[in-house]
Parts: structure tokens; C-alpha cells; sequence
């Protein structure tokens, strides 16, 4: 055991012993005398009591896996009863440098206790070091900061409808955006008017003017699409995750770039989930070498840390939009500059996507060697992979990823046959054979 993992459990040992601030492992409740002050993080609750007060008190907007997580360090999890497991999720890829990872940690510390928030009613020093930083890593002119992944989706919209009107000439009101049927970049209003899930859709309308669908990886749609003048942009995750990892064929990213520049259309890529060595390379878009217009940058952009996310493009897109006319009080914070700054360093010194390439390409090999009657298709890239259960009375992803907990590995289902599975891109070849041995005993136990 690691000497931060003696001090963790020693820590846990001092806690139980405490009968003040602390209730005993089996009382299921804090102390009476202490209920009023005392929060209610502090008492050491089993995971059944932790599953129950999230029921009760908070939105169930969510259902989680049955697992009670307190504590991360790398590739793995620790639930509150102490029981280890492999994280096969990275928390939907926004942990790829692996949890806590200590440099980022560092540069968060460093910062908090200087300065975290001025909003962007002031400079400070440290969001333009983020966006010399960021830029030349990925050679755009401009950075435009934000919080969430969703956020850079509403950037990347706005920012198409205003360099539609402004550059290319649209009539005002007419600009029009096209997605790919499958996509996934959030719940907000125009996220879900983009959307063709109705669980994501259904009774939240009436939806976003100006978005139109054709069908993911079908380049003669796009064609067909792009015919139209008021046309202003087409967004496309270059691997469409939440939709189950479904990877276009090889030349439809370099067919979407030439079809956006020959119709003077901006191609704005998704890369929230893909990108930052997730698929094996910087930017899932690099596989086949082309660059769009507009990137759209989030999850792993902080590590898992802090919420940051970006959008990046050329002074011709950016400029458009004036001051006052886009903005967040925490975007470009001090804090979240310095978190992606040490983000985007550990996935270059660490050479995280090489990493992901590697290990991506064994799991691949091994899982296609599982019974088809079984999993019927393992697809992905790098370490952002989806195995498809065909579904019977006896088991289905969800039961398999149940059982996949009980044996320290976890995942989950996503359009109810598909598992995800998208460890830490830090993990080692003797740390994948295992989880590989793992995933092979638990689906062949069915």
C-alpha cells in the first residue's frame, strides 16, 4: 500500500473510533447531539444509506450504477466501504489523466488560495497565459473559455449564426444549423432540439428554430444538405459517443471537410468527449489529418478537477461576435485557466494518446475473441470502445455491468444493449490484461 493510502485508511480507522463527530460503522445515523451542526457528509454512511438520502432529497434526473464512490487515485475508485475498483468510465471521459492526478491537483491549490474569480470584468494574469497555451497546442487564432461541455455546443451555435449573417451573407433570421441523427452534446433547450433520443426530447418542447437532422456518416445527405445558401454550419462528434461509441467509415471526416469548404459552410467538430487523446491521437479529427473550423474542447480539458471547456477558431468566426454579446461569470476563471493548463500538460508529457493507441488496440483484440451470441459487435478507437449484448430474458448490459461491479470493474450500459468502456488513458498493459480478464469472466458467466 502507497504511503498516501496507509494515511487515507488511518484516517478512516480515527474517524470510525470518534464518538462525538462521527457514528459508528453499524448505527446508520449521526448522534443526536450533534445532528444540528454536524453535516451530513461527515457521517460514515454505508452505501444503501447513501443510495436512499440521494433518493429522497435529490432530482431523479440520473440512475446511477449501484456503487457508492468516496475516494480516486488513478485508474481506480474506492466505494465507502472500501472496496476497490477499475474505473471503466473515466466519468464519460473527462477524467483521461486519471483521478486526482497529482500535478493537476498542484496547479489547483496553488491557485485557490491566490485568487479564483474576478469575472471577466477584469483581467487577470492568468487566463491569457491559458489562451497562448491553448491555441498554439491546437493552431487556432482564438480561444473562447467556457464551463461545460454543453456551453461550448451553445458557443459553437452562436458563433455560427453570427459569422452566417455577418460573413457569408445569410438573410437575418434564415441561418440553419445541421447535426447527424445520434448526436449527444447536452440537455439544454438547443441541445435537445438537436436531439433524436425522446428521452432526451420528449416533453420539453417547443424546440430550437433553424436546427435540421440528416443521418450520421452519410455523406450524400450532407451533400444533399449543404445545397441549401442559409446554411451556416454542420456539427458532428467525430466518433458519436453517447450514441454507443458508433465510429464513421474511414474518409467520412475528410469527405465532411471538403463538402463545408466547397459550400462555404463552417464544420464544427464535437470534441468534447473524443478529443484529448481519448481515441488514440490529440484530437479524434487527427486520424485523418483534417482541421475543422470550429473545435469544441471539454471534459478532460481540466482532468476531472473543475469544470472548463473551450471553443476554439480563427479570428474570421471569433470576431464576430462583440463584447457584451456572449459571456459567463466563471468562464476564463484564474482557477479553471490554471487546471487546464496543467490538463493539457500531462496529456503531452505523459504522451497519453500513444498510451491510448496501444492499449486501445489490445482490449480490441481480446474482447472480439468473446462468443458472438454473446457480444455480437466491439468497436471504438484508442481507449473510447463500446461492446454490444445481445439481449436475452436470463441478461442484458445492465445485469452485465452489475456484474461487472461485483468483480471490481466499473461500467456503464447506454442505449440499453451497449456497454462503454473508457478506462483512464494512464493505465498500464499489466492493468488492462486484468480488467480484460475481468470483462471476459463476467460476460462468460451469463
Amino acid at each position: 500500500m502507497t504511503m498516501k493510502g496507509m494515511i487515507f485508511q488511518l484516517g478512516r480507522s480515527l474517524n470510525r473510533a470518534a464518538p462525538v463527530l462521527y457514528r459508528s460503522v453499524h448505527s446508520g445515523i449521526c448522534p443526536a447531539s450533534t445532528a444540528a451542526t454536524t453535516p451530513r457528509t461527515e457521517c460514515l454512511l454505508t452505501s444503501k444509506e447513501i443510495y436512499a438520502r440521494e433518493d429522497k432529497y435529490g432530482a431523479h434526473n440520473y440512475h446511477p450504477l449501484p456503487v457508492a464512490l468516496e475516494r480516486g487515485e488513478g485508474i481506480f475508485v474506492w466505494d465507502v466501504e472500501g472496496s476497490r475498483y477499475y474505473d471503466f468510465l473515466s466519468a464519460y471521459s473527462a477524467v483521461n489523466q486519471g483521478h486526482c492526478h497529482p500535478k493537476i491537483i498542484a496547479a489547483l491549490k496553488a491557485q485557490v488560495s491566490k485568487l479564483t474569480l474576478t469575472s471577466r470584468a477584469f483581467y487577470n494574469d492568468v487566463l491569457g497565459a491559458y489562451e497562448e497555451y491553448i491555441t498554439s497546442i491546437f493552431g487556432y487564432d482564438k480561444v473562447l473559455p467556457m464551463n461545460t461541455g454543453v456551453e461550448a455546443g451553445e458557443t459553437s451555435c452562436k458563433l455560427a449564426r453570427k459569422w452566417a449573417y455577418n460573413v457569408k451573407g445569410v438573410p437575418k433570421n434564415k441561418a440553419k444549423i445541421i447535426f447527424a441523427n445520434g448526436n449527444f452534446w447536452g440537455r439544454t433547450l438547443a441541445a435537445i432540439s438537436s436531439s433524436t433520443d425522446p428521452s432526451s426530447y420528449e416533453g420539453f418542447g417547443p424546440y430550437m428554430p433553424g436546427f435540421e437532422l440528416i443521418p450520421y456518416n452519410d455523406i450524400p445527405a450532407l451533400e444533399k444538405a449543404l445545397q441549401d445558401p442559409n446554411v451556416a454550419a454542420f456539427m458532428v462528434e467525430p466518433i458519436q459517443g453517447e450514441a454507443g461509441v458508433v465510429v464513421p467509415d474511414q474518409g467520412y471526416l475528410t469527405k465532411v471537410r471538403e463538402l463545408c469548404t466547397k459550400h462555404n459552410v463552417l464544420w464544427m467538430a464535437d470534441e468534447v468527449q473524443t478529443g484529448l487523446g481519448r481515441t488514440g491521437r490529440r484530437l479524434a479529427v487527427d486520424h485523418e489529418d483534417v482541421r475543422p473550423d470550429v473545435l469544441m474542447l471539454g471534459k478532460a480539458l481540466s482532468g476531472g478537477v473543475y469544470p472548463v471547456s473551450a471553443v476554439l477558431c480563427d479570428d474570421e468566426i471569433m470576431l464576430t461576435i462583440k463584447p457584451g454579446e456572449h459571456g459567463s461569470t466563471f468562464g476564463g476563471n484564474p482557477l479553471a485557466c490554471q487546471v487546464a493548463m496543467a490538463a493539457l500538460e500531462v496529456l503531452e508529457e505523459e504522451k497519453l494518446a500513444e498510451n491510448a493507441q496501444r492499449m486501445g488496440e489490445l482490449l480490441r483484440a481480446e474482447l472480439r475473441k468473446l462468443p458472438k451470441d454473446i457480444v455480437t459487435t466491439v468497436r471504438g478507437k484508442g481507449l473510447l470502445n463500446a461492446v454490444v449484448i445481445r439481449e436475452t430474458k436470463d441478461y442484458d448490459a445492465w445485469k452485465v455491468c452489475l456484474r461487472l461491479r461485483d468483480s471490481g470493474l466499473l461500467a456503464k450500459p447506454t442505449h440499453g444493449d451497449i456497454i462503454r468502456l473508457a478506462p483512464p488513458l494512464t493505465i498500464k498493459e499489466q492493468e488492462l490484461n486484468e480488467c480484460i480478464d475481468i470483462i471476459k469472466r463476467a460476460i462468460m458467466s451469463f
